[in-house]
């Protein structure tokens, strides 16, 4: 088998990849680690992604997005499933979590994204025969933040791909592995991939014309509209204007806010607390179908006066897996602010080593099980005494790095 590994790195460091690339066993010379890539470099990646993609003609596939996937992972997912369709190979798009940001419910009803909800507990989900997979393929995340890949490797599923732009995670290895922290967007990155003719997108063809309408909602998603885009960004966006359907993508941005979202950005907006330009706000228990509001409240904290910052929590219970889980979302306007590294140094690691969140470019988040303690929420008094713990808690440690003088929170 080929193994390629296509990570980003520090030009400063060295070039050469720990792995053997498939550029190199064709003869070519290895592939650039930048992210912006020129023409040559360019082709060489999707010469060694091609050379994969043809060792495993024939395989049926599970490609694995985060539990609950943005524009950008289900845009890349599915520009994936077609280019793997060209060697013959046939893919499942898979979510352990929910859909719940009204965006992604209407670009997936529109566009027909074909995309599938395996919820781990379900029994037909462990009726799964997946012997019938031969490989897993993570876009836009790395396994640390889906629920599935630990049950594919339990079925010993291997890792055939991995393409993403968040930071490199430990113990993360495939056959092939295209990692770029400092790209924007997984949806430049797949666009980058049809644009070197691994697949010709054709205007005649809906399929072709609702996936090009999803990687250009997913690449303006990952670029605040392409008010942080970059170079390569633009040049996917303008590859993707000649194909997807202004109207159609017109109609999944104006998908209205539910009352739901409403009240979580109402009450992120009561609760909040500004340190040093930082706003923190805790919104309590929130059904699991509405995880999504608690991005969505940071994404408009962050728009105050006198705000770079702002970070936005809540308990979520999840019914069918009988378990709770502090979920958080940062959104930041201050480039020198590196969500990733900020989020990891605040929360740290489990007992195996995983962090417990991570960020790219502007952007982070954060899921803290929490095992023992969940449920018996229906004692109203337990209910309030059991968030005043975990919201001190979480203060505790945003704190500690955005006002370590005053990080203490005195108890009442």
């Amino acid at each position: 088998m080929v193994s390629t590994s296509l990570k980003s790195v520090d030009p400063k460091s060295d070039l050469r990849s720990t792995h053997l690339n498939a550029s190199e066993k064709l003869g070519s010379r290895p592939s650039s680690p930048l992210t912006s890539l020129n023409g040559r470099a360019q082709e060489q990646r999707a010469d060694a992604f091609a050379e994969v993609l043809e060792s495993h003609r024939g395989d049926s596939q599970l490609v694995i997005l985060q539990d609950f996937p943005d524009p950008d992972a289900l845009s890349s997912a599915w520009a994936y499933k077609l280019i793997a369709e060209q060697f013959d190979i046939q893919c499942e798009i898979l979510y352990a979590g929910t859909l719940s940001h009204q965006e992604n419910i209407a670009l997936v009803k529109l566009t027909n994204l074909p995309v599938q909800r395996w919820a781990c507990q379900s029994p037909k989900t462990k009726e799964k025969n997946l012997s019938a997979y031969q490989g897993c393929v993570l876009i836009d995340n790395q396994g640390t933040t889906s629920q599935l890949l630990p049950l594919l490797q339990a079925a010993d599923i291997p890792i055939t791909v991995v393409i993403d732009h968040h930071s490199l995670q430990e113990g993360v290895d495939a056959e092939f592995m295209d990692v770029r922290p400092n790209t924007r967007a997984t949806a430049t990155i797949l666009t980058q991939y049809l644009r070197s003719g691994l697949l010709e997108f054709d205007g005649n063809v809906t399929e072709h014309v609702h996936c090009a309408t999803a990687l250009m909602h997913g690449l303006r998603s990952d670029t605040n509209f392409l008010k942080q885009a970059q170079e390569e960004d633009f040049l996917a966006a303008a590859y993707l204007s000649r194909f997807y359907d202004s109207q159609l993508l017109n109609t999944v941005l104006q998908s209205s806010r539910s009352k739901q979202v409403m009240d979580v950005i109402e009450s992120a907006l009561k609760n909040r607390s500004i340190h040093n330009n930082v706003t923190i706000a805790g919104v309590g228990f929130l059904r699991y179908d509405n995880r999504d509001a608690i991005p969505q409240a940071a994404d408009f904290l962050v728009t105050e006066d006198n705000v770079h910052t702002a970070v936005v929590y809540g308990i979520v219970h999840d019914e069918d897996e009988d378990l709770e889980l502090v979920v958080g979302s940062l959104r930041t306007t201050k480039l020198t602010l590196d969500p990733d590294e900020f989020i990891k140094e605040a929360f740290g690691q489990d007992t195996q080593g995983r962090f417990f969140g991570g960020g790219r470019s502007l952007a982070g988040g954060f899921e803290i099980p929490m095992g023992f303690l969940s449920g018996l929420n229906e004692n109203s008094d337990y209910a309030k005494l059991k968030w005043s713990v975990y919201d001190t808690q979480i203060k505790q440690k945003l704190l500690r790095l955005v006002n370590p003088e005053n990080s203490v929170i005195a108890s009442s």
